[in-house]
């Protein structure tokens, strides 16, 4: 899949090491860059091995989240233009292609 991302802080700690160690710890860290190369190698949303991929509710709604470590989260959205969705209007995972980066923390708080 092709990742964007919400902004250049975002970017920055996603593919840079040492930013992502220090702002999220070592095994975090771990996750993200694993979370990272699984979306890169997936074709679509529905293709995702790990990290317990599954859509939000509330005011996240139409946003996805992958597990990392402990509560936290890295929260995406499909980036297609048109976003591809289902008769009953809920996004269709089987044909996201191009994800956005929107959030990585903790969003339970």
């Amino acid at each position: 899949m092709e990742i964007r991302f919400n902004d250049k802080k975002l970017r920055r700690l996603c593919e840079e090491r040492a930013v992502a160690e220090r702002k999220l710890g070592a095994a975090c860290a771990r996750k993200l860059r694993a979370r990272l190369s699984d979306l890169e190698a997936a074709s679509v949303v529905t293709e995702l091995p790990t990290g317990n991929p599954h859509p939000l509710k509330g005011d996240r709604a139409g946003q996805f989240a992958l597990n990392l470590a402990g509560a936290r989260r890295l929260v995406f959205s499909p980036a297609n233009d048109p976003c591809p969705r289902h008769a009953d209007g809920g996004i269709d995972g089987s044909q996201v292609t191009i994800v956005n980066i929107e959030y990585i923390g903790d969003y339970h708080d």
